[in-house]
């Protein structure tokens, strides 16, 4: 599977403790994360982005946001020193289910435990702290990675100055879990599933075509795909727009992990920014981040009410919106509509977001000059 090898510039981390206590109390023996960089930390230590990929990203911005990412973009590593981690549970790099487990030397499959959004986020922080970095300029991210940002500003709003989530929510509806449960089923019924234990060399493709296939179908607005395939037919007779479906099932076959899919799926549904919180809808403190909230118009999976339901939750926030017909995928493709409302909202709120200097710091960025990080202090 290609999503197990990524590229050389990739790095990786583990917890100098060795281990990571995960939310529901399970211990993780030496999990890595996977990330890359670009530019360099400057001498006051203000101008790292914390890029938070979507579901079935990875750390390799320039590949699936490329229009963002380089000299002269919204991302400009002259200016800024921008991350990216693989998420735990993922399968580019990361600790996840396809990954071998430390404590019995074989792959997890289905003995990789339930992981929760907050479990992603306090693990990258170990990671942001152990590079000697204090505090983030900017943490960003959509769908999957807009509900790390969120739980970015709750959990160390000390150490952000500002967030941008886009096409997300604060808590998973029952239309999404609806989805996410529809494309976990369809990976179950693969018979090469096998309960989450199938050999790398027979995984449950079918099953991930199939619920790629779903998630697309949630990702668009059927106007989009009515202009564009209408009920035009392929040289072979059947209709384009299932030609489509089964293009990006083969693709994502290709670079990612069934038991990964259903991981991150399930710590989607879980995600709830209230819970374990004062009020699970009551608005969110003063100390939380000033946050842009993004939002698409024409977006099924988290539509414009969400967004406003967000937005009014969160004590600084600013409403954008992306008037495109492409549905939830807009903001990976719609990008230069998306760079400018960033950049209006980064240059209000963040006086270092094209510093002076941006002579490199080599010397805070070492993965091993703490021992044992507490971050939650």
């Amino acid at each position: 599977m290609k999503g197990t090898h990524p590229p050389p510039e990739t790095e990786f981390w583990q917890p100098a403790c060795g281990f990571f206590q995960l939310e529901s109390g399970v211990w993780l023996k030496a999990p890595r994360l996977a990330y890359r960089s670009w530019g360099h930390l400057d001498r006051n230590q203000t101008n790292a982005v914390l890029v938070c990929h979507p579901l079935t990203g990875s750390a390799d911005v320039d590949q699936w946001w490329p229009e963002l990412l380089g000299v002269g973009r919204l991302l400009d590593p002259r200016h800024q020193f921008i991350l990216c981690a693989n998420v735990l549970g993922g399968c580019n790099g990361s600790t996840g289910p396809s990954s071998t487990d430390p404590l019995t030397g074989r792959r997890y499959g289905r003995n990789f435990p339930s992981i929760t959004i907050r479990d992603m986020v306090r693990l990258e922080a170990e990671w942001i702290h152990s590079l000697g970095i204090r505090r983030l300029s900017l943490v960003l991210g959509g769908s999957l990675g807009g509900m790390r940002v969120l739980e970015w500003g709750a959990l160390f709003p000390e150490r952000v100055a500002a967030l941008v989530v886009i096409a997300t929510t604060d808590r998973q509806p029952p239309w999404a879990i609806a989805f996410s449960e529809a494309q976990r089923l369809a990976i179950q019924a693969d018979p090469n599933w096998l309960d989450g234990d199938y050999p790398p060399e027979r995984p449950p493709h079918a099953g991930l075509k199939a619920a790629r296939a779903m998630a697309m179908v949630s990702y668009r607005h059927w106007h989009e795909l009515t202009e564009r395939f209408g009920r035009s037919i392929t040289p072979a007779g059947e209709f384009q727009v299932v030609r489509w479906l089964a293009h990006h099932g083969d693709r994502l076959t290709e670079r990612f992990d069934a038991g990964s899919y259903v991981t991150l799926t399930h710590a989607m549904d879980t995600h709830d920014l209230g819970q374990g919180r004062p009020s699970p809808e009551s608005p969110l403190p003063a100390t939380f981040p000033p946050t842009l909230v993004v939002g698409i118009r024409t977006d099924l999976l988290y539509p414009p009410e969400e967004q406003l339901r967000l937005a009014e939750r969160l004590p600084r926030s600013e409403m954008a919106w992306l008037d495109s017909p492409r549905g939830h995928d807009a903001f990976l493709i719609d990008t230069p509509d998306l760079t400018t409302r960033i950049r209006s909202f980064m240059e209000a709120w963040c006086d270092s977001w094209h510093p002076q200097s941006t002579a490199p710091h080599h010397s805070s960025v070492t993965a091993d000059r703490i021992q044992c990080p507490e971050v939650n202090s």
